[in-house]
């Protein structure tokens, strides 16, 4: 169901409608309902498990013994291959509130910091780069963009130039 659930919004947002989820499932309303009594309870343990499927590609990361950059670019050839698993606040789904998803969500962060220090020490990532960088370009890589025919390949592509330039030296950002 909930392979099903991520499917269907990421097709048509977080408002399609329950019955499109249960039909694409598999199921009948009534059983997609006992299992996630509302909208809310469904999209919720969408975003838990997609944090659950970040956390593990960023311990993976975390435990490799590669350059912090290449350990890097694993973690974010993992999010393009999890993208349509995946229901984050930034893909629509719910800001998580439950102390489960709050705590995933920290950790995450706190793994993909591990990364970042590795790159930092080994000289393969600049000082600048926080763990809400890598964040925010994961999420934008998991996500496909509508009239790309090889999402994937694209994504891989950006992830290639994104990750060389972390390898960069820091300048300073202009605003506009």
């Amino acid at each position: 169901m909930l392979a099903a659930a991520a499917a269907a919004i990421r097709r048509e947002g977080p408002g399609v409608p329950i019955a499109t989820i249960a039909a694409d499932a598999g199921v009948g309303v009534g059983t997609l309902y006992r299992r996630y009594p509302s909208r809310e309870d469904l999209l919720a343990a969408l975003t838990l498990q997609s944090f659950r499927l970040v956390l593990d590609a960023a311990q993976s990361a975390a435990d490799c013994t590669d350059s912090g950059i290449d350990a890097l670019r694993g973690f974010i050839e993992q999010t393009i291959e999890h993208g349509p698993e995946l229901v984050l606040p930034m893909h629509g789904g719910p800001v998580p509130l439950d102390e489960d998803a709050v705590a995933l969500r920290s950790e995450v962060h706190a793994t993909i910091e591990k990364v970042l220090r590795r790159g930092r020490q080994d000289g393969t990532i600049r000082a600048d780069v926080t763990p809400f960088d890598i964040i925010v370009f994961g999420a934008l890589l998991a996500q496909p963009l509508p009239h790309v025919p090889d999402w994937r390949s694209a994504a891989r592509r950006q992830a290639k130039i994104y990750l060389d330039g972390l390898a960069g030296k820091a300048t300073p950002l202009s605003r506009h």
